[in-house]
Order: structure tokens, then sequence, then C-alpha cells
């Protein structure tokens, strides 16, 4: 029984179950689209899916008589089906006449089968552009024949264009409500033909559309004989995807995980993200550099002669060498690049702004290391492309930064392979990623800057000094008494023989940072800055003592992490907002209260109590000396 030449436009599951191995067997082969539709606010974007889910026969019968019921109850295309419902599935959507969230639909044809992600036109939803364009072979951008090219077209092509898609269709939708006018439609397409070359987008396929009428959707238009080109289903079919522009690239695999099901076999899974492979293939595993061959290509279904990018197969060696998550199998003789300082591009996607010199997760392909990013280079006006200048990226901003992993990874640029080029950031506090980037190339620094070995190690300082090296960190609010403890806690070891260092807030602001004022970003470079301080003095053997109010969690846990385990002690001084301004030594609080001193901790700037400090004192209920026995007592304890 053929599915596809069934009289209705819509499919019944009676019909599915009825012949349903006969179904899958037909659509197995088939390659794959992966293509999204994106542009301004109601440009169509919705209702074109809607449209192509319907006249592909993907429609249950239930589905279409919801759809009937819904078009009429809603009623905003006169009476006629209301194909956008088929795709805004959250109520808000449907609510506002908008797409909000991503929304992935599946159909095929006798040709091929296709995921076409739906995205938002609003602004404040770039983000959510930018995950259903990652994976993309092609990108259908529309225009609102009405309106023209608008600030949210070019902001979606550049994206298209960053993101790498080199396949674009240009869909001028509504042109019945523009009286089919190919005038109208020429002028749009020189329009924007103008913005395409100053974005460096090679080509495009202009197709005159209409999503309610389907006009030259699947079938070409009668009302529009001036139009001579390809419908756009029919170029949604013969469009080539990316696995087959990625096979003739150098074998690339990032190691997804260790397949070691007993101790006869040890293999290393993931999805080919490049090339091909065989059996005997000489191959080199990153960023260790080690070398082998391919003994073997494993799947479910048996043994490969070979295997190329797009499959998802385990791989076994001829020798033992380390191998890991993470790491990345490579051709021999053409491996990816392996660094630890790159240029990129980001795509900010949090509220919180990015702030340079803090510590995030980086995920490539399948390895997750630490990495800080920079000062932006500049931060790019998508409306006007001018370069600005920028210390931070806000929410949807799109900037060139420098980053800086805490190892080498293997990498390849975006523009180049995706899976090895494309990353994404997320907060180490809150898990919530909060950026996209693609990789240009690596820094020449990375490659030239190499750790010198020293004869006189760390261990060596801190024998000779008969003691532990430690940082003892003191946090807390201004008027907390900080730096008072601290300096009770340095006389009292300095008294005991032990070799020790004050680094104070205010003190440290007079040299090494009297460049940095109180933003939140120069908060984050201050305490990255002391912490690198720190770790070079616990180096030469000494305890460290640190009085700042280093406001937020991840600067602190960031320090925490330069150290060796055990060498850290959080020092929370615990000082209600209350008492501490009614100290107010310094009168900053007088200041911060009349708006005369502006990001104070405290008043205008938020500060992140510590969770799992070592060490918790209360100077309401302590004296300063009493709370500086507390902190001796327990770092001797440690380093007995």
């Amino acid at each position: 029984m053929n599915l596809e030449n069934k009289d209705p436009v819509y499919v019944t599951e009676a019909l599915i179950a009825e012949d349903i191995d006969a179904y899958l067997l037909k659509h197995q082969h088939k390659t794959m689209l992966r293509f999204i539709t994106c542009g301004s606010v109601d440009d169509g974007k919705s209702t074109l899916i809607g449209r192509l889910l319907y006249d592909s026969k993907m429609i249950f019968e239930d589905q279409l008589a919801s759809l009937e019921n819904d078009s009429r109850s809603v009623g905003t295309q006169g009476g006629e089906i209301d194909f956008a419902l088929l795709v805004d599935g959250l109520a808000a959507e449907r609510e506002q006449g908008i797409t909000i969230d991503v929304a992935y639909r599946f159909f095929a044809t006798d040709k091929r089968k296709f995921i076409v992600a739906d995205t938002p036109g609003h602004e404040q939803y770039t983000r959510n552009m930018v995950t259903g364009a990652s994976t993309a072979d092609l990108a259908v951008i529309l225009i609102d024949a009405r309106q023209g090219v608008l600030t949210q077209t070019r902001r979606h092509s550049y994206l298209v264009n960053l993101l790498g898609i080199k396949n674009v269709v240009l869909a001028v939708n509504k042109m019945d409500l523009v009286d089919y006018s190919a005038e109208r439609f020429y002028e749009i397409v020189s329009d924007y033909s103008h913005f395409a070359k100053q974005i460096g987008m090679d080509s495009f396929l202009p197709i005159p559309i209409s999503g309610l009428k389907g006009d030259n959707i699947v079938t070409k238009s009668a009302a529009m004989p001036w139009y001579q080109g390809p419908t756009l289903l029919g170029h949604l079919e013969e469009a080539p995807v990316n696995d087959a522009r990625m096979q003739e690239q150098p074998f690339r695999m990032a190691v997804q995980w260790v397949n070691r099901p007993n101790l006869d076999f040890r293999g290393f899974a993931g999805q080919i993200g490049a090339g091909q492979v065989a059996p005997g293939d000489a191959i080199r595993v990153l960023p260790s550099g080690k070398t082998t061959t391919v003994k073997s290509i494993v799947t479910f279904d048996g043994d490969l002669d070979q295997a190329v990018a797009g499959q998802s197969v385990t791989i076994t060696f001829a020798d033992e060498i380390d191998c890991s998550r993470g790491d990345v199998i490579a051709q021999t003789d053409a491996p990816c690049e392996v660094a630890d300082q790159f240029e990129a591009t980001l795509v900010w996607m949090a509220e919180q702004e990015m702030l340079p010199g803090r510590p995030y997760i980086l995920k490539i392909g399948t390895q997750t290391v630490t990495a800080t990013v920079t000062e932006p280079k500049y931060e790019v006006n998508v409306n006007t492309l001018e370069h600005l200048a920028s210390k931070t990226l806000g929410l949807n901003a799109i900037g060139v930064v420098n980053i800086s992993t805490d190892r080498p990874i293997p990498f390849e640029a975006y523009a180049t392979n995706p899976d090895l080029g494309g990353f994404i950031l997320i907060d180490r506090m809150s898990n919530a990623t909060v950026a996209a980037g693609m990789i240009h190339f690596a820094l020449r620094r990375s490659q030239n800057v190499h750790w010198q070995a020293l004869d006189v190690d760390r261990e060596a300082h801190a024998s000779l000094k008969n003691q532990k090296p430690a940082v003892v960190w003191f946090t807390g609010l201004s008027g907390s008494g900080k730096s008072t403890i601290a300096n009770i806690v340095e006389k009292k070891l300095h008294a005991l023989g032990k070799h020790t260092f004050l680094l104070d807030g205010d003190n440290i602001r007079h040299g090494l940072n009297r460049d940095l004022g109180f933003t939140d970003a120069d908060r984050v470079e201050n305490i990255r800055r002391v912490g690198e301080v720190a770790k070079l003095m616990t180096d030469a053997g000494l305890i460290v003592l640190t009085a700042f109010i280093s406001p937020f969690r991840s600067e602190r846990q960031m320090v925490r992490d330069l150290m060796a385990p055990g060498e850290f002690v959080e020092v929370f001084v615990d000082t209600p907002l209350a008492v501490a301004e009614s100290r107010d030594v310094k009168g900053l609080y007088k200041k911060a209260r009349s708006g005369q001193l502006k990001n104070f901790t405290g008043i205008d700037s938020p500060y992140e109590l510590p969770e799992n400090a070592e060490i918790t004192v209360n100077t309401v209920d302590l004296t300063p000396e009493d709370a500086a026995e507390r902190i001796v007592q327990h770092v001797l304890t440690r380093m007995s």
C-alpha cells in the first residue's frame, strides 16, 4: 500500500498502522535535510511550515479536524485554515499570534526527509533562533512582501551567515497581499542583495510565495507566471546536506565515550564529524598526539569496511594508547589544531551581562573545559554592521573576543568544521547556557608561550619555611571587619614564626589594580588578578591572607580552583548590612545612599553569600581578637 498516493491530504492513523513496515522501509534510506525558517515578527514562518506539513500529507485526521475547529475559533484568516496553529504550540504563542520557542517538526516526501525549526522573530528571542540554526543545512528567510527588508531580517541574515549556513532561500511571503506584483518582488530582492553583499553572503535563492494560499510552496503558482524558478519544496528536495560536504574533509571523530563491556574489548565511540575512515588507516589522538592505526569499525549491525561523516560508530585501535572522552581521533597526516587561546565570535544569550575574566564552563564537541573571556575586541551593530567599542556583552549582543581555556583542546575553525569550532558557555553557578560561540583561529601566543621547568619548586620553598602554603580568603561586606581580623591573624601567625603576606583590597588598588573601577566586570578582574598573585605566593611557600569584599561566588570559586586541594580557606566575615553600615568608618555607605558612589556592594550591587565557607565568624557575637584566634587555630590544625 502506498501511503503517499492516497487521495486525502491527510494520513489517518489506521492507514499508517495498515502498512507501517513498508512505510518505514521506504523512508529509512532517504537523506535528511535540516532547515530553519526565520525573519521578522509576523512574516508568516509558522504558516509556511503548517502549509508544508499540510501539502506533504503529514497531518493526521484528528489533527486536521482540530486544526479546522481551532481556525474557526481564532478567526484570523477569514474562514480559511490557519496553518500557523499546527506549529505554535504554546498558549502564549496562540494568544499573541507569535512564535516564542523553537518548534521542531518532521515531514517527508518521496525524495527526502526533513526536520524544520520554526524560530522566533522577536529580537528578545534571538538566542532561540541561534539554537534552532545551530544544526541547520539550509535557512529560509521570510520577508513580508508589504514590509520589505526589516531590522530583524538583517539580524537573522547576519546570524545565518555567521553560523555558516551557505544555502539560503529568500522567501518573499504574502505575495497575495501585494497583488502578486513582480515589481514589488524584484524591489525586495534588490534591497536584500545589497545587504547580503555587506555581510559576505555569497548567494541566495529568491522565491515569491504565499504560505496561506500555497503559491510556489509545492506547486507553481498560476498567479505569478513571471516567476520561472523552482518551488520551495522542490528546492528543499534538491539542496545539499552538510554531511555530504563534511565527507570530503580529513577524518575527525570526537570521542563520546569509551566502550569497555569486558576486559577483551576496548573501543572509542562517537559520531564521525568529518571525512571517512577504514580499518588500517593511520590516526592520531588529540590533544596527546599519540598515533596508531584503526583495527576495526564496530556497529550494532556488525563491523564496517568504511564509515563516513554522520555515522555513529565504535573504533578500536591496533595499539594500546590513551584515549578518553573529549579527545579527537583525526587523520595522522592532517590533524586538527590544538591550542588554549582563541579568537571567537560570541552571541550572548543571558540576561546577566558577560563579565570579562569570569570563568565559565566551555563545551566544544564532547569536551568540557573551564574558560575565561577577555574584554570584547568589539561588538557588532547588526543593523549598521559597525564595530563598536564595548567592555562587556548584554543579552542578544554579538561580539568578537579572545578566549582562554584551562588546558589545550583540539579544534578547527567554525567555518571549516562546526562540530569542532562551535561551542557554548555555561555559568558555573547556575548551570545555565549563557552564550554560543564560533572559533575563528588560535592566537599565536598560545603556540609561543610555554611553561618553563624550574628546579626549585613550591614543595622546596615550603620545606625551607617549614610550613604548608595556604590562602586564607576573607570575604564579607565593606565594614564587616575583614581587614581588621586579617591583620590580627597575620600578627599571630608571624609571632609563631610563620611566613605570611597580607593582600588587602584597598592597598592592592593603589598599585596592581589601580586601573580598575567598581563595575561588576572590574570587580571580576580585580579578583582574578589577586587570585593569580596569591597562587604565585603559595608557590613561594607563603601563607597568604587576603581581605577583599569579593562579592561573587564564581570568582571565589575561581581562586579556590587555582589552588591545590585543601590550600584554600574561605573565611566569611558575617556581618549584617545594618551593622556594617552603622560602622561606616570610611563614609562609603553614606556616599552610596546619597548616589555619589555607584555599584557599591550591599546597596546597588549584590553580595553573594558563601555557601560552603570553611570558617564563618559573626562580628556581632565575636570580638576581632576572638575571631582571629579561631582562624589561627584552624590554620594551625590544617598544617599539622
